[in-house]
């Protein structure tokens, strides 16, 4: 089996599949002035983009995990996390507390998911 790999760069590949499983790189929102809901809103919706393109959706999540640049985001963070994930599929998650790579940044979110 081949490993498909979508928008790919230098360094990172936006998203592989293999075996018909989606894995997708770190994402991160473009406007880092928003505060965490904005930044976590953008964040879910690169990811929905992805696994759209990639034959998949948030339903078909297989594990996420979830930094934060401060813990205490948590609570906003969940309201609009609660209000995107698919009712009856709240896929297994981490969240963990973390010194993103840019000082701006207050999430990342890496998803595994399966393909339709």
């Amino acid at each position: 089996m081949s490993i498909q790999r979508f928008h790919v760069g230098p360094r990172l590949s936006e998203t592989a599949i293999f075996n018909k499983v989606v894995y997708l790189a770190g994402q991160i929102p473009d406007d880092a002035s928003q505060d965490i809901a904005g930044q976590t809103a953008q964040v879910l919706a690169h990811i929905d983009r992805l696994l759209t393109e990639a034959g998949s959706d948030k339903s078909r999540i297989l594990s996420c995990q979830i930094f934060l640049s401060d813990i205490s985001l948590i609570g906003s963070m969940n309201q609009v996390w609660d209000a995107w994930v698919a009712e009856g599929n709240s896929p297994p998650r981490a969240t963990v507390e973390a010194r993103l790579a840019n000082p701006d940044w207050l999430i990342e979110v890496v998803v595994t998911a399966a393909q339709i």
